[in-house]
């Protein structure tokens, strides 16, 4: 199979005249300068983007929760009463068509933060993991690679009051149950299973070595400041240092959020080489707040880019809103590159999927096709993309060499009918 590109994304840089070769899923041959052979990809081809913190179930709500003011604590109520309604079959329905819609925007993998396990009540489903292996099945449908990220959900605060109402939906009875039910998890060529501890809030602080050495680990961290002000009063400690005490800081982990983190809580993140998951859309959708996105790569931590609660599901998005949340925190412009932006939305590694994120010889064949004759981007300097384009103007989408999107349109299902369906 033979690609060409007349411009493409190449080692941080704008390559042009690039001919692709791929060969059972892989890139064989990465040729810049060369002949026009091969399907033409227009625009500006881009390594497949990651999309590494999603709840699927959240699109149900997207544009449901602006009549009244409140916070992020009265929209989860609302976000409670979707979690309710679903069982395996609708939830199967509702992320094919998410994922699909990821799909049209660029993302060949998923990092989907799974705590949406039982019947309501609690009770187990016949396979405990039916829940589960709808998403797993959900992404293969859709053509995209996903990372379950199985959370860890026991209690509703941080001083370990027990989980009630729908929350109930989420809680194994204990640490060793959750590894039971963990451990019969299927994977699929297309799916990898990873771990994450919920919160703070929904992890006692002796259970958390359990989940230390897990790799990928994401949790979910200081997203709210009465977050900070629970573990503070109940540990004496912000929730980072509670994380680092129990070894759950590191490479393989992925902290997501990160709002509202104290000088020594960027320091300790730094030094252990945890990553960390912005989600600009979802943060600002919620009123959570700016997180120090500049301050955390000065420190060395790899950053990563989610879609979160769906409130929409464009990485261009995300990545100009670490840099443009950056200028209105500080009234300063420049914080981040394109080159720097982009990294963070092809950060597949965050995943667990090391081989995948970049057009180079091995790597997973995975390819973006942005176009550059949009009223959006039309005259755009093509290194500055990021800054102009939206998921609107991807075109073509190649996920391990297979065709997923032609011509900004999804070549496994009506994707527009499929949401309004599971949506209905």
């Amino acid at each position: 199979m033979s690609y060409f590109a007349e411009l493409a994304w190449i080692d941080g840089a704008i390559a042009r005249d690039v001919r692709l070769e791929i060969t059972d899923g892989r890139f064989t041959a990465v040729t810049p300068g060369a002949a026009a052979v091969g399907t033409l990809l227009p625009g500006l081809v881009l390594p497949g983007l990651a999309n590494a913190h999603s709840h699927a179930f959240h699109r149900a709500l997207r544009g449901r929760t602006h009549g009244d003011r409140g916070s992020f604590w009265t929209w989860r109520e609302l976000m409670y009463s979707v979690a309710g309604r679903l069982d395996p079959d609708s939830y199967f329905t509702l992320a094919r068509a998410v994922y699909g819609e990821m799909a049209l925007a660029g993302i060949t993998c998923v990092g989907e933060f799974h705590y949406l396990h039982h019947a309501p009540g609690g009770t187990a489903y016949a396979d405990p993991n039916a829940m589960g292996h709808a998403l797993i099945a959900a992404a293969g449908e859709a053509g995209i690679r996903i990372t379950l990220l199985d959370a860890l959900y026991l209690t509703s605060s941080v001083d370990g009051r027990p989980l009630e109402g729908v929350q109930r939906r989420f809680g194994d009875r204990d640490l060793d149950g959750w590894l039971e039910r963990t451990d019969a998890l299927r994977a699929a060529p297309h799916a990898r299973l990873g771990a994450a501890v919920h919160s703070v809030r929904a992890v006692p602080a002796h259970l958390l070595g359990g989940l230390a050495g897990r790799a990928p680990l994401h949790v979910h961290l200081s997203e709210q400041r009465a977050e900070n002000e629970q573990c503070l009063a109940t540990h004496g400690c912000t929730p980072t240092e509670l994380l680092q005490r129990h070894g759950v800081l590191g490479p393989g982990t992925t902290a997501v959020h990160a709002t509202h983190l104290s000088d020594g809580d960027l320091k300790a993140l730094g030094t252990t080489g945890t990553g960390v998951c912005l989600c600009p859309t979802t943060e600002r959708d919620l009123a959570d707040g700016i997180g120090p996105g500049r301050s955390l790569a000065d420190a060395g931590v790899p950053l990563s880019l989610g879609s979160d609660s769906q409130a929409v599901i464009d990485l261009f998005e995300e990545a100009r809103g670490v840099e443009l949340d950056e200028r209105l925190a500080t009234e300063r412009r420049g914080h981040f590159s394109p080159a720097e932006l982009l990294a963070a939305a092809t950060a597949h590694g965050a995943l667990g999927w090391d081989d995948a994120g970049r057009i180079a010889v091995g790597a997973r064949a995975d390819l973006v096709a942005v176009g550059l004759d949009s009223v959006r981007t039309a005259g755009v300097d093509p290194a500055g993309a990021v800054f102009a384009a939206t998921a609107a103007d991807v075109t073509h989408v190649v996920a391990d060499g297979r065709l997923i999107v032609d011509g900004g349109r999804h070549t496994l299902f009506d994707v527009p009918t499929a949401l309004r369906e599971a949506l209905a």
